[in-house]
């Protein structure tokens, strides 16, 4: 008895599992295809044209007062 417990949990486990390997084949197959196709675009480095401008500030020349640097 035990014999025919086992065989037939196994059998259910291996047809459940052939099922879920048929049933993911037939749903993704079309991905599965475009996958295996798929061709890389190729990865060229990009080059960027930035230009840096730091315009120089003119010193302003102010008086400088005594109280200002007593404070």
């Amino acid at each position: 008895m035990f014999t025919f417990v086992a065989v037939t949990l196994f059998s259910l486990a291996f047809m459940m599992a052939i099922g879920t390997i048929a049933w993911m084949f037939l749903h993704y197959h079309d991905k599965m295809v475009a996958a295996l196709l798929f061709q890389p675009i190729p990865q060229d480095a990009p080059v960027y044209h930035v230009r840096i401008r730091r315009p120089r500030v003119a010193p302003v020349s102010r008086p400088v007062s005594m109280s200002a640097l007593a404070a």
